[in-house]
C-alpha cells in the first residue's frame, strides 16, 4: 500500500512560513501535508503531479471575495471562480448580514469544496440588490443582530464588515453612523473590523482611520476616489502611515472600481505595500478587470514586487493576520492543511488593466496548472 495519496514532485516550493524557496517534493495523506523533502520516491504515492520547472505554493488565500451566489447581485460560484483558479481559502467580505447569513452558510459555505470564511455585514440585509444599498436606511445597521449571527457562527466568522461609499450603499441620513455601529459590534464580539472607506460621508479618511485598531482591515487601499491613502501631492497621508504603524491591515481589494495604477505606483514608490493582496472578485468583475486572484498577483509582479513577496501576501501573511485562528493554512509544513497550487510563469506579451480599464503590458504572468484541496487534485480551470 502506498504511503501517500498524492505527491507533487520536482517543483520549486515557495513557502514563506517555512523559509523555503527551492526544489522540494510535497506529499499528502488523509487530507494533510504528510512530508516535505528534497526528494520523495514517486513509488510511495498513489498519484503524482509532475511539477518540474514549475512553482509550488500553499493554497492561495483570497481575503476579499463575494460568493453568495443566487442571492446577492455580487455573488459568484466559489468553486468555479476561486478554487479552480488556485484560491483554496476565501473570505466573503460582508455579502451576508443577520437576515441572510443562515442561508449563506447552509447553501454556500457548507456545500462548497472551497474553504469559505466570512465577515458579517453590519447591515442585517447584507448586499442584496444593486438598486438598494444595504445602508440606505440606518435601521438596517443592527449591532444586536450582528452579534447573534457571530455567536451562532464563530467557526466561520472572522469579523464585521461595513461599506461606507455614498453612491453604492450608504444614505446621507445614515452618514458615518454605520462605522461606529460596526465598531461597537466588533468590539463586543472581540473580532476585527473590515472597512470599505472610499467616497463616504466622512469629512476625510482620517475620520475613518481614527476608528481602526490593530488587526482591523482597510480594504480597497489603492482606489482613485475621495478618501484615498495619498494626499493632494501624491504622498502617503501621515494618518495612513500611523494606522499601519499601529497594526491596521491594508488590503488590495482590487474589485471593479478600487485599483488605480497611478495610486498603486505612487504608493509602492514610497514603500507602502499592501499587507494582503486580494481580488474582491464578484459578478461585476470576474470577466474583467479582475478575472481571478492570480491575475491580481501578476499585476504586482509587473509593478516590481518579487514573486516570493507577492505569494507571501496570499499565503503566509493572510494566514496570520486575516483568517483568525484557522490554523494550518498558508503553508505546506507537515501536518498543515493539504491545500496547494502548482503555478507556471508564462512568458509573452500580456495586457493588464486596472479598474478604470487603463492598460499596461507585461512580459510575464502567473498561470495555474494544478490545484490540490485537502490532499486531492481538483479539476483544473478551463
Amino acid at each position: 500500500m502506498a504511503a501517500y495519496d498524492l505527491l507533487i514532485s520536482g517543483g520549486n516550493l515557495i513557502d514563506r512560513a517555512q523559509g523555503i524557496n527551492g526544489r522540494r517534493d510535497v506529499a499528502f495523506s488523509s487530507g494533510k501535508v504528510a512530508a516535505v523533502a528534497e526528494w520523495i520516491d514517486p513509488a510511495e504515492a498513489t498519484e503524482t503531479i509532475d511539477a518540474t520547472g514549475k512553482i509550488v505554493s500553499p493554497g492561495l488565500i483570497d481575503a476579499h471575495v463575494h460568493i453568495y451566489e443566487g442571492v446577492t447581485h455580487y455573488g459568484i460560484n466559489a468553486d468555479a471562480t476561486c478554487l479552480a483558479h488556485g484560491a483554496t481559502t476565501v473570505v466573503d467580505a460582508g455579502s451576508a448580514g443577520h437576515d441572510t447569513f443562515k442561508g449563506f452558510r447552509k447553501y454556500v459555505i457548507e456545500p462548497s469544496a472551497t474553504r469559505i470564511l466570512a465577515h458579517v455585514n453590519i447591515s442585517s440585509m447584507g448586499m442584496i440588490a444593486e438598486e438598494v444599498g444595504e445602508l440606505d436606511d440606518i435601521k438596517w445597521a443592527s449591532v444586536s443582530k450582528a452579534l447573534q449571527t457571530i455567536e451562532a457562527n464563530r467557526d466561520v466568522v472572522l469579523g464585521v464588515k461595513v461599506r461606507l461609499t455614498k453612491y453604492l450603499n450608504c444614505s446621507e441620513s445614515a452618514g458615518i453612523k454605520p462605522l461606529y455601529l460596526a465598531r461597537e459590534a466588533a468590539d463586543a464580539a472581540g473580532l476585527p473590523l473590515m472597512i470599505h472607506p472610499q467616497d463616504s460621508w466622512a469629512d476625510s479618511l482620517d475620520q475613518v482611520l481614527a476608528v481602526l485598531r490593530e488587526g482591523d482591515m482597510m480594504t480597497h487601499m489603492y482606489h482613485g476616489m475621495r478618501h484615498g491613502i495619498l494626499d493632494d501631492e501624491g504622498k502617503i497621508r501621515p494618518e495612513v502611515q500611523a494606522a499601519r504603524d499601529r497594526g491596521v491591515i491594508f488590503d488590495v481589494g482590487h474589485g471593479a472600481g478600487s485599483f488605480d495604477w497611478d495610486v498603486c505606483t505612487k504608493a509602492l514608490a514610497q514603500e507602502f505595500e499592501p499587507t494582503t493582496i486580494s481580488s474582491d472578485l464578484h459578478s461585476h468583475n470576474v470577466e474583467g478587470p479582475v478575472y481571478d486572484l492570480v491575475t491580481t498577483i501578476s499585476k504586482f509582479l509587473l509593478l516590481g514586487m518579487s514573486l516570493e513577496d507577492a505569494l507571501a501576501k496570499v499565503t503566509e501573511v493572510p494566514s496570520r493576520v486575516a483568517v483568525g485562528n484557522h490554523t494550518g493554512l498558508g503553508t505546506l509544513a507537515p501536518g498543515s492543511e493539504g491545500d496547494a497550487v502548482v503555478l507556471e510563469m508564462e512568458e509573452g506579451d500580456f495586457p493588464f488593466v486596472d479598474s478604470r480599464w487603463v492598460e499596461r503590458r507585461g512580459t510575464s504572468r502567473l498561470a495555474v496548472r494544478n490545484v490540490v484541496k485537502a490532499g486531492r487534485e481538483i479539476p483544473r480551470a478551463a
